[in-house]
């Protein structure tokens, strides 16, 4: 049966609004003419001797884990996961021990980029939502929220655009078996400056990343910075999105697809 293939991955690419300012990746390009002197040098032999002058084509990165279309590890969100599930917990998982069979499931998205910015979605909106879109979610399927934030990448307010999912609603989604979610916003949960200012009009602390601390209960990983997720239906597609292995590392870069059969 013929397949489609479709790119959920943000580029990793300098230069543009992906993260806030302390967090922009840096990316140094070196073309072919650029190393080729080196090669020449160590090689004993006249830059002309190699082939049009041109060796290898490198770039140079200085990146955090959680640049780019990524997948954070339940050591992200603290250091103890599964305090439900285990008496006082276990050491959370860090993203060379994140199950690979969490990477590849049944897919399913959730239309949130009606709501507004800064919003924190609550267990009745995914009711409703899944409701709408007539989906019955199963364990270990890949939740994906759309928010608006898809069709800002880049631009100076991506990372305050976008609903956040909450902590209720995160446990909601953990509790039917869910273990891995996702979202094309900077961040699971709501942009921190809609949360700076509930905080400042006398919201709890307890709102701070109030999703991402949803793994202290039930361990599980997320998805950051997806991408065209507009181009998804709601369900009947796959999700493959197996982490890069940084060695005892709280999150890894991931080229995130959709596989549809048609």
């Amino acid at each position: 049966m013929p397949r489609r293939f479709i790119d959920i991955s943000a580029p990793l690419k300098a230069g543009i609004r992906s993260d806030p300012p302390d967090m922009l990746p840096e990316i140094e390009y070196l073309d072919h003419h650029q190393t080729a002197p080196r090669m020449a040098d160590y090689m004993g032999v006249p830059i002309g001797a190699l082939p049009e002058g041109e060796y290898a084509a490198v770039e140079r990165v200085r990146i955090s884990t959680h640049n780019g279309t990524h997948l954070d590890a339940p050591y992200h969100y603290f250091s103890r996961m599964n305090e439900r599930l285990v008496p006082g917990g276990e050491p959370s998982w860090r993203i060379d021990e994140v199950p690979l069979e969490w990477c590849h499931q049944p897919g399913v998205k959730l239309d949130f980029r009606h709501l507004p910015d800064g919003h924190v979605v609550q267990p009745d909106e995914v009711e409703a939502e899944l409701r709408r879109i007539g989906h019955e979610l199963k364990p270990l399927e890949i939740v994906l929220v759309n928010t608006r934030a898809g069709s800002r990448y880049g631009e100076d307010d991506y990372v305050d655009s976008g609903c956040g999912i909450g902590k209720a609603a995160t446990l909601w989604l953990l509790e039917r078996g869910v273990r891995l979610v996702g979202t094309d916003a900077w961040s699971w949960d709501a942009p921190f400056s809609a949360t700076k200012k509930r905080i400042a009009e006398g919201g709890s602390p307890d709102l701070i990343w109030e999703g991402h601390r949803a793994g202290r209960e039930i361990g599980y990983s997320h998805l950051e910075k997806l991408h065209n997720l507009e181009a998804l239906p709601h369900d009947g597609f796959q999700v493959v999105c197996f982490p890069v292995k940084v060695h005892r590392g709280s999150a890894g870069w991931t080229r995130a697809v959709a596989i549809l059969e048609d």
